[in-house]
C-alpha cells in the first residue's frame, strides 16, 4: 500500500520539481567554498614553504637542502589538509578514503623497495648532514666534490670535473670520509736521505722549509721523526698542520721544495741500489 501511494506521488513529476532554489544555493556555495579553500591553502603552502627556504637564505651557516627539503614537505602537507577540507564540504568521509591511500601507498611500497631505500637514505642524509653540498668527500671508491643531495642520489664532481651518481643507499650504508669536514688538515711527508748524512742537519733543514711557508700553522707544531732504517736509506717523518683549503697545494709544493733545499745543503737522497757479487765456479 505505502509502495503504491510513494509511485503516485513522485508520478508525472520532473527533474525541476525536485530541485529547489535552496538546493542550488548549497552547491554552488559548497563549491565556491572548495574553491576559495584551495587558493588560500595554495597561497599558505607557497608562504610557508618560502618562509623556510628564507630562513636558510639569511642565516649561511643553515644547510639550504635541508631547509629545501622541509619547505617541500611542508607545502604537501598543507595543500593536503587543504583537499581533506573540500571533500568534508562535500559530505565526502575522508576516514575511509585515507585507508584506501594507506593501502595503495602500502602497495606502492613493497613494488618499489629499492627505491623507497634510497628515499629514505636520502632523508637521514639531509637530516643528519654527514656531507654538505660543497664538501670534497670520498665514498667507497669515489672521491670528488658534492654537488647535489637528492631524496634519491647524491652528484658527486671528480678531481677530473667527471659527474658521479650514486645511489643515497649506497651512501648512508658504507663509510664517508669527509676531508672537508674540519677546518684545519695534518700534511704528510716520507723523506728518505743517505746513511752519510748529517741527521741534524737534515731534520734542520726540513724544518725551515716547512715552516717557512705562510700557509704553515705554527699551532699544533709540526713532527719531524726519524722512523725507520730502510735498505738504502734513512727515513723522516715529517707532519705539518694547514688550513683545509690550502692542504693539496702546500702538501704538492713542499715536495719540490724540500728536496731542493737538501740539494742545496748537500744532503744525499738515495735511490734503491744493488751490489751484484759474482763468483767464479772452478
Amino acid at each position: 500500500m505505502n509502495e503504491l501511494l510513494s509511485t503516485e506521488i513522485y508520478a508525472g513529476r520532473t527533474l525541476g520539481d525536485f530541485i529547489s532554489l535552496e538546493f542550488l544555493v548549497s552547491i554552488f556555495g559548497n563549491i565556491l567554498s572548495a574553491i576559495v579553500v584551495l587558493v588560500v591553502g595554495f597561497i599558505i603552502a607557497g608562504w610557508v614553504a618560502r618562509r623556510i627556504r628564507g630562513l636558510a637564505d639569511k642565516h649561511k651557516r643553515l644547510d639550504d637542502t635541508l631547509f629545501d627539503f622541509l619547505s617541500n614537505i611542508v607545502r604537501y602537507v598543507i595543500i593536503g589538509l587543504s583537499f581533506l577540507i573540500v571533500l568534508n564540504t562535500f559530505g565526502i568521509q575522508t576516514t575511509s578514503l585515507v585507508a584506501v591511500i594507506g593501502a595503495a601507498g602500502l602497495a606502492v611500497g613493497l613494488a618499489l623497495q629499492g627505491t623507497l631505500s634510497n628515499v629514505a637514505a636520502g632523508v637521514m642524509l639531509i637530516f643528519f648532514r654527514p656531507i654538505k653540498i660543497g664538501d670534497f668527500v670520498q665514498i667507497n671508491a669515489e672521491m670528488g666534490t658534492v654537488k647535489a643531495i637528492n631524496l634519491n642520489f647524491t652528484e658527486l664532481a671528480s678531481v677530473g670535473n667527471v659527474q658521479i651518481i650514486i645511489p643515497n643507499s649506497e651512501v648512508w650504508g658504507n663509510t664517508i670520509t669527509n676531508y672537508s669536514a674540519y677546518d684545519t688538515r695534518q700534511a704528510e711527508w716520507t723523506f728518505g736521505v743517505g746513511y752519510s748524512a748529517d741527521l741534524d742537519l737534515t731534520e734542520q733543514v726540513i724544518r725551515e722549509t716547512i715552516t717557512s711557508d705562510p700557509r704553515f700553522l705554527a699551532e699544533p707544531g709540526p713532527t719531524i721523526k726519524v722512523t725507520a732504517l730502510g735498505a738504502s736509506s734513512v727515513d723522516f717523518l715529517v707532519r705539518a698542520w694547514v688550513p683545509r683549503t690550502e692542504f693539496f697545494g702546500y702538501w704538492k709544493d713542499m715536495n719540490r721544495e724540500v728536496k731542493l733545499a737538501l740539494d742545496r745543503a748537500g744532503i744525499d737522497i738515495p735511490f734503491p741500489n744493488r751490489t751484484v757479487h759474482i763468483v767464479k765456479d772452478d
